[in-house]
């Protein structure tokens, strides 16, 4: 058993997004994925997917992408991207699958851990951090502290925090979310969103006062899944 983490999938089987346009090593990039996971992951092992999962603009459209999903090994716990306009309901999407969970306001458990997590949105920054960014940035800080806060109530103490965006700015300088991680003793934190090997260098990556931090997107990972914990 263990929990194996991959992120921004985007998918595309129900809409015409070909990722190759970013570049050649998008070419058919769900048959990497696919590759490594049927390689890596058994049925008693958990899948985290941060985000960016589906290209789809509604559920129709993402259900393929989710089906797709749902016929890969494992138990699959997934948050919501920026890009994840498909996402509705969390009650009624946990009802789809029975190896795909969703989360948001909620938690769900691996072993002794509580997997906790949000969105998240961009950190104050120089470059571009407006009146609106700043009440979207207070509002995912809230629901998160509401994901920790219903994992610690129930006797959890062993937290891993799963978010979209990336936990500080481009400077690497703390936040509201790393501030968080580091007041509720979280062990482990995994995000996406970010591409490009320019991007890659402002992710915050490995151990930073006691918290490990792991950068996901899946070309970031070469488009493998990453063992976290055993």
């Amino acid at each position: 058993m263990g929990i194996y983490v991959i992120g921004d999938l985007h998918l595309s089987f129900g809409v015409d997004k070909p990722m190759d346009i970013f570049g050649s090593h998008w070419v058919n990039h769900h048959e990497k994925i696919e590759k490594s996971w049927l390689e890596m992951i058994h049925h008693d092992d958990c899948v985290l997917i941060p985000g960016d999962t589906s290209w789809a603009m509604n559920m129709n459209e993402a259900r393929v992408d989710l089906e797709w999903i749902h016929a890969l090994p494992g138990k699959k716990i997934l948050i919501r991207g920026n890009h994840d306009y498909w996402w509705s309901s969390v009650t009624k999407m946990n009802k789809l699958f029975e190896d795909i969970k969703f989360l948001q306001n909620n938690y769900f458990t691996y072993k002794n851990y509580a997997i906790c997590g949000t969105r998240g949105w961009l950190c104050p920054n120089d470059n571009k951090f407006t009146e609106h960014d700043q009440k979207i940035y207070e509002r995912e800080i809230h629901r998160l502290k509401l994901s920790i806060n219903h994992a610690l109530k129930d006797g959890y103490k062993d937290l891993l925090v799963m978010t979209h965006y990336p936990p500080t700015n481009d400077k690497l300088e703390p936040s509201e979310f790393t501030k968080i991680y580091e007041e509720y003793g979280v062990r482990k934190v995994i995000y996406g969103h970010l591409h490009g090997k320019e991007s890659f260098e402002g992710g915050l990556q490995g151990e930073k006062n006691g918290i490990f931090y792991y950068l996901t997107s899946c070309d970031a990972l070469d488009f493998k899944l990453l063992k976290i914990l055993d």
